[in-house]
């Protein structure tokens, strides 16, 4: 009986149960695409948020227990350097696939000269730094990885080429980048040649190197010359050492446990210790680095590990709330159109409460017509989400998002809890109707 009357209550109100069907339609759709992208927006934002640069520094322990006053005073030669070799130990923690990318990074003061035909400038004093470009590394598993600023500083621009340090064999004029200010203040321009010369106790090295490009960074890079490391290795004296490493690593915000860690990693039960430790946070991460590389202290570059959590964070809120924003108007608008129902249908309420039918059986009746309109328009919902998601990704990243399976069942659930919520309100003036007043019309 009751499918039969569900049968005839769709067939001669087909234009009230559309409605209800396009509103959770909607509804559905805008909560399906808001869970994909929120679902997979961390990752994505993360990535993006990685043109700020690198979120983690690598140095040697000595060096990092100095303030950088002391550490800039002490010659090159007193200092203690990382293992180049120890590199690929960056790519053997857990969360291996959540590094982006890493920079060594070797810094001194040189000689400059530049020579031309007509004369030869006077030398000067100024500051260099080898880095990789877009190097290769030999990591198991990855055939052929390649990291270097390239990857983990995107917000470098040069003007020019870039100077392609794939392999550390370089011709006897080595390529260069000159940082835009120098450029500037010295004249400097793509194509000159000049001449870098180092020498400390008994140690000097002359090389003769070429601008290849002016590079703008807005720091401390706009001030010198940027050169393949391992011809900064050479020229310095220093082959198979670096002063640091900038590592660039998807990471998620923080929250309590982090914080917690953050402060004593010894004051974590081992349940806690477990948790944070299999959790992509930037001090996690930072930890395992430490664990991997042997005589150094890893420290988040705080300035951009917490921009990128609080950022996330916010959005995600954001998203939550005009998710909720939208089931609640869905909500409403279900419980404006099964009130006009009710009242359009108050005689045949009126009449099924005469011949018998509990309240409960009334109100069933009308519980099952909302959730039949829930699964058509939250199925609908779903592949409409599906495509809005997939345009949201293109639109904001250039690449799709993905829609995971699981948002399905979630919008379906949300879609009959649409329904029944919206239904409840206006099912208790079933309540008040008497026979005898709606079918006389009063």
């Amino acid at each position: 009986m009751l499918v039969r009357m569900l049968f005839q209550s769709w067939r001669f109100g087909i234009k009230r149960k559309l409605l209800a069907i396009v509103t959770i339609f909607l509804a559905a759709g805008l909560v399906s695409a808001l869970l994909a992208v929120s679902i997979d927006i961390g990752d994505k934002m993360a990535k993006e948020l990685k043109s700020y640069g690198a979120n983690i520094l690598i140095e040697p322990a000595s060096n990092a227990a100095l303030p950088d006053e002391l550490n800039s005073n002490i010659a090159l030669s007193g200092r203690d350097f990382i293992d180049e070799k120890e590199l690929p130990n960056i790519k053997d923690i857990f969360w291996r696939n959540n590094i982006v990318g890493f920079a060594p990074q070797l810094t001194a003061t040189v000689n400059v000269t530049k020579t031309t035909e007509k004369s030869t400038a006077l030398s000067e004093s100024i500051s260099i730094l080898g880095t990789f470009f877009d190097h290769y590394i030999a990591i198991p598993d990855e055939e052929d990885y390649h990291t270097g600023q390239r990857i983990i500083s995107p917000y470098w621009q040069v003007e020019g080429n870039w100077v392609n340090d794939e392999n550390d064999n370089f011709s006897e004029i080595i390529p260069i980048l000159v940082g835009t200010q120098l450029a500037k203040v010295n004249g400097w321009k793509i194509g000159d040649t000049l001449h870098l010369s180092y020498q400390e106790k008994d140690f000097s090295a002359q090389s003769a190197v070429k601008i290849q490009g002016i590079l703008t960074t807005g720091g401390a890079e706009d001030n010198q010359i940027v050169m393949p490391l391992s011809a900064a290795q050479t020229l310095l004296g220093l082959e198979g050492k670096v002063q640091s490493v900038k590592v660039s690593a998807l990471t998620v915000p923080e929250n309590t446990l982090s914080r917690k860690a953050r402060t004593n990693t010894d004051a974590l039960d081992a349940e806690e210790y477990d948790r944070w430790y299999c959790t992509a946070y930037v001090s996690s991460i930072s930890h395992q680095l430490e664990e991997a590389i042997s005589g150094a202290i890893v420290r988040p570059i705080w300035q951009v590990a917490a921009s990128e959590g609080v950022v996330i964070s916010k959005i995600q809120l954001l998203l939550s709330v005009v998710t909720l924003a939208a089931l609640i108007a869905a909500a409403m608008g279900i419980a404006s159109l099964m009130s006009s129902s009710i009242i359009e249908r108050s005689k045949e309420i009126g009449l099924m409460k005469a011949l018998g039918a509990y309240q409960w059986q009334i109100v069933l009746l009308f519980y099952c017509e909302a959730v039949l309109s829930a699964l058509i328009g939250g199925i609908l919902g779903c592949l409409a989400g599906w495509g809005l998601a997939k345009f949201i990704g293109f639109t904001l990243f250039g690449v799709p998002l993905s829609f995971a399976w699981i948002v399905i069942p979630c919008v379906l659930v949300l879609s009959i809890l649409i329904a029944l919520i919206g239904t409840w309100f206006p099912a208790h003036r079933i309540a008040k109707l008497y026979p005898v007043e709606v079918l006389y019309g009063r």
